[in-house]
């Protein structure tokens, strides 16, 4: 690779400053030690950690040195921490990146983030693109700010499976797409498939840009590569704050139905060889092409689960299983509606609308439980998801009468404070919801979860 000794992004923090603990599980080595929350770990075994991946390979052993500042006095103090085999240091952090975030350089066409509302709240408009979050937390990253140290370290320490948005490969469309760091991004990939590491890769298809033939060299290349163990095409989304985009596949069938159709041949080519399928359309395209949504076997185990692949199939399967394993308590759910005349509304984004009525009818084929779609003003466009939906839509489309009314709200909708992407409160939102005489209940959006709350609503 060229020659780059460091890379061009920016940071959330100037520079590192050590791992904050945040809590300290008494009894355990850090306990006894005397480490305390508030405290900052600046060096283990005289290494800064410049984040949780240094914490946890510096200290992988029975024992290690820190040097810990204390801010209640400005000293830095040493100690040696010592543990059984199996025994977790019982030391819990801040944030698993220690000299913050790094953010996006490049200048995609389709960003989310560049399509957002004024009132958008600032920290919506943070774009990180940090490798160390593909490892962690299976973001997906386009590499363009990695540097040759960086790519080192994920083959050291064996930072797999990577997720990766590659998006077209032509050097041409990649520059329009991406920015002028669009290069470097395979640059990086190349380099990381050569040393084995295993891939997660990802393309946001966009209408007229990288569909098509385009789309087709794309596969051509990830193809030759084992090493990208499965990819992602995902439609592009707009909103109505785009200057860019007014359209995308989910307003044309046809051209949906043709990137199914474009995909196929490589899906049975890997299903021939490898025994898998490994190109993943999302379940976005088949609801926009009107087509059935695929069989569990075609989705490899679910591998980009939360990239939107599968997540349809897995919830109709679920609803047949609960139906059938836990019917019991179907039963008894019912019972208590029909007793207490009540009936139960399961909130979601319009995308999911058809695949959760299957579940609604299943639980409840007397019709006492039912969807409501919410659709997007705030962002409109073509967002249509769950966990895109936010107070205002949702408290502007409920009725407001929901008298003898269960509501239950999809947990996917708060962040992880409870608060929407519009800034409001889970607090309010269920407060509001009580004033116009309903019952919140707030649920994952999944089968079995949602049984397990109405059963602990309804049973002692």
């Amino acid at each position: 690779m060229a020659e780059q000794k460091r890379a061009d992004y920016a940071s959330t923090r100037p520079q590192a400053d050590g791992a904050w603990v945040a809590r300290v599980e008494e009894g355990s080595p850090a306990w006894d030690a005397g480490i305390e929350p508030g405290m900052r770990i600046v060096a283990v075994n005289g290494i800064e950690p410049r984040d949780i991946i240094d914490w946890r390979w510096e200290a992988d052993g029975g024992w290690c040195d820190l040097e810990v500042f204390d801010p209640t006095d400005g000293t830095t103090a040493s100690c040696e921490l010592e543990r059984e085999p199996g025994e977790d240091w019982g030391i819990e952090f801040t944030d698993v990146l220690f000299d913050g975030i790094r953010t996006c350089l490049n200048a995609c066409v389709f960003c989310f983030m560049a399509m957002l509302p004024k009132e958008a709240r600032a920290t919506l408009t943070l774009r990180d693109d940090d490798y160390r979050l593909s490892f962690l937390q299976g973001n997906f990253v386009t590499l363009t700010n990695v540097t040759d140290e960086d790519v080192e370290r994920i083959v050291t320490c064996g930072l797999e499976p990577m997720n990766v948005s590659i998006h077209a490969i032509s050097p041409d469309v990649r520059r329009k797409m991406i920015g002028a760091h669009a290069a470097r991004g395979v640059e990086v990939l190349e380099a990381l498939c050569e040393a084995g590491v295993e891939v997660h890769a990802q393309i946001v298809l966009c209408p007229g840009l990288n569909d098509g033939d385009e789309l087709h060299r794309t596969l051509d290349w990830v193809e030759e590569r084992a090493n990208i163990t499965s990819l992602a095409i995902v439609p592009m989304g707009y909103t109505k704050h785009s200057k860019r985009f007014d359209r995308s596949f989910s307003d044309d069938v046809e051209a949906s139905r043709a990137v199914v159709r474009l995909i196929e041949p490589y899906q049975e080519r890997a299903r021939a060889q490898l025994g898998n399928t490994r190109f993943q359309l999302s379940d976005e395209f088949y609801v926009d092409a009107d087509l059935p949504v695929p069989p569990a076997e075609t989705y490899d185990g679910y591998p980009q689960f939360y990239d939107g692949i599968g997540m349809l199939r897995s919830f109709l399967d679920e609803s047949a299983l609960v139906r059938s394993e836990r019917a019991g308590e179907c039963e008894v759910v019912n019972a208590a509606l029909a007793e207490r005349g009540l009936g139960v509304l399961l909130v979601c984004g319009e995308a999911a609308e058809k695949t959760i009525a299957v579940f609604a009818r299943l639980l409840s084929p007397e019709g006492s439980v039912w969807t409501q779609a919410i659709r997007n003003d705030y962002f409109g466009g073509d967002v249509n998801v769950t966990g895109l939906i936010v107070s205002c839509d949702l408290l502007a489309q409920l009725a407001d009468n929901l008298s003898d009314t269960v509501v239950v709200l999809p947990e996917v909708m708060f962040n992880f404070d409870h608060v929407t992407l519009d800034g409001d409160t889970q607090a309010h939102i269920l407060e509001e919801i009580s004033l116009r005489g309903g019952t919140p209940v707030i649920s994952e959006p999944s089968p079995g979860k949602l049984l397990d709350c109405l059963v602990e609503l309804f049973l002692p």
